[in-house]
């Protein structure tokens, strides 16, 4: 009987030593935990706890240890064999907890001053994360900004790159809230250049150079005369070398947005390398890139203050190219939240319209430049070699393709699973991507933060892309998000067949993950609340007095 107890006692000790949590929910742990500080509570718990299990060891082994003395000395090497190992046991488990509450004590206590600092007004110019995560008010200030702007070429219709469409958002944005903007860009040949109905809206426009550039004597020029009319510019703001460092480097209060810089240009060129036909020749563009972040590294440091597209550039700017971190700001770019939007009818509208029957499982959908370095021969191969190999995925997928470029014809070729629309406007293209079911970008281009990822996003829906810094580190930033992919024709294959599988549910919870994060980083109004805050604090060249330079957090 007293052997048969005593073993009871051993099985329930080695419980409590396997699972050693079991021990410290005493009502004070209890309430730790409730406080969400169970680390540091269970840290002053482990000598009691230490002591305890000792306790429990000794008492059974003192108990009627005479007894089994006269029984059976088998019974007592046994027992006696058992302490050790339960000391033993105790004191790993207690080792391995410390260690853990060791390792989570840091954690609770960052977490808690995290929270400190952001109660704390925080200098605006030394932010080290994307302004988009702040909320600044819109519309609030009294001040109005008289603001000149280069960039090389303003958006056309439908046919615009990232950088115009940027500039157009932004700047579109800040004349609503009573700005006066200036744009010196260049004249559209054969084409009516587009009006607006705002009267603080003026262009200054120049015929471009040979490479398709602003002639910097003559924006300068134009520049210095509407810098004498009136009141002197607040605020210089170039979309990339829209005006050069040489004109630039004595202005204080002048931002450059970079949409891709030569050292992200190397990541393109190593992809277009390794994806290169072999019947294909060998491009040089990658020593010669090389020479340009030199060069770039060097007269980067003429502008005033830079902002990053993407966290990733930002990283860069600071890291390599060795930029001071109070000229370098995250503002991640921003779509227009009143044109995408989610709405079903008109997704189904549009599907009704092409002829896109309701059986299909899947319908994928690309947009923008059908061109090489966009990714579309990968994307062809992909498709090709899964349409050969598997019927059933033929069967049940149908892919949009909106754009222009050569490989829209090739995409033809695929048979009619694919249907290519052309380049359609920013309206025709909310409506696109209502009607299908994930959005694809296969890009090789790893510079910049594109437009197209943002405006699938903020219509909710999910998104599938090219494992590029830029993507990953602001955009698909996990799994919820959506998918990704290395740029090789068999990881764009198994990325395709796992949204296949994935099947509509899931990605509609993708969608709604990635829309709820979108609303909140990538819309025109939280770009442009950045932005001018950005330019309001830099506005006048004394940065260290000026009030908008320091975010102080509301609360209630």
């Amino acid at each position: 009987m007293t052997i048969d107890l005593n073993f009871e006692g051993l099985q329930l000790t080695s419980q409590l030593l396997a699972h050693p949590m079991q021990l410290s929910m005493t009502p004070y742990l209890q309430k730790c935990m409730d406080m969400g500080i169970l680390e540091v509570c269970s840290l002053w718990s482990l000598p009691l706890k230490f002591l305890i299990h000792l306790f429990i060891l000794f008492y059974l082994s003192s108990i009627d240890f005479c007894s089994f003395m006269a029984k059976d000395q088998s019974t007592v090497f046994g027992f006696r064999c058992s302490c050790y190992i339960l000391v033993a046991l105790s004191a790993f488990s207690s080792i391995s907890f410390l260690y853990w509450s060791h390792c989570s004590i840091p954690f609770y206590f960052h977490v808690q001053t995290v929270e400190q600092n952001q109660n704390q007004p925080i200098d605006l110019l030394s932010f080290p994360s994307a302004w988009n995560h702040l909320s600044f008010p819109s519309n609030t200030t009294s001040k109005i900004l008289k603001i000149a702007l280069f960039v090389k070429k303003w958006p056309h219709e439908s046919r615009a790159g990232g950088l115009e469409r940027h500039a157009q958002t932004l700047h579109l944005a800040l004349a609503k809230r009573g700005h006066e903007l200036h744009i010196f860009t260049t004249s559209a040949q054969n084409k009516s250049f587009p009006t607006y109905p705002m009267s603080n809206v003026y262009f200054h426009l120049s015929k471009p150079t040979s490479a398709g550039l602003l002639d910097q004597s003559l924006v300068w020029k134009q520049f210095q005369a509407q810098n004498s009319t009136g009141k002197p510019f607040d605020m210089i703001h170039t979309e990339s070398v829209g005006l050069l460092y040489t004109r630039a480097r004595n202005l204080t209060n002048l931002a450059v947005s970079w949409h891709g810089i030569a050292y992200e240009a190397i990541h393109t060129d190593i992809i277009q390398e390794i994806v290169r036909a072999p019947d294909e020749h060998r491009a040089y563009e990658l020593t010669e890139r090389t020479t340009r972040v030199v060069e770039e590294v060097k007269f980067f440091q003429n502008y005033a203050h830079h902002v990053a597209t993407s966290d990733h550039v930002g990283d860069v700017l600071k890291r390599i190219y060795m930029i001071p971190e109070e000229r370098v700001h995250i503002i991640l770019n921003g779509v227009d939240e009143e044109i995408f939007q989610p709405d079903v009818s008109e997704g189904k509208d549009f599907k009704f319209k092409f002829g896109i029957p309701e059986s299909k499982a899947l319908v994928l959908g690309m947009a923008g430049r059908l061109v090489k370095d966009k990714g579309h021969p990968l994307m062809f191969e992909a498709l090709k070699q899964m349409f050969a190999e598997n019927s059933r995925f033929q069967e049940s997928v149908i892919v949009l393709v909106a754009g222009d470029g050569p490989w829209g014809a090739r995409y033809k070729d695929l048979g009619p699973n694919i249907l290519v629309l052309g380049p359609l406007d920013q309206a025709q293209l909310s409506t696109f991507y209502n009607a299908i079911d994930i959005f694809v970008n296969p890009t090789l281009r790893a510079q910049g933060l594109d437009h197209t990822l943002l405006e699938a996003i903020l219509c909710g829906t999910p998104v599938i892309a090219t494992r590029l810094a830029s993507i990953t580190g602001s955009i698909i930033v996990s799994p919820e998000m959506g998918y990704t992919f290395s740029p090789t024709v068999d990881s764009l294959k198994q990325a395709l067949y796992h949204v296949w599988n994935d099947g509509r549910g899931i990605l509609e919870k993708k969608g709604q993950v990635g829309r709820e994060r979108g609303l909140k980083l990538f819309t025109a109004t939280k770009m442009a609340d950045a932005y001018e805050r950005l330019f309001l604090c830099i506005s006048d060249g004394r940065e260290s007095d000026n009030e908008y330079c320091t975010y102080k957090p509301s609360f209630g």
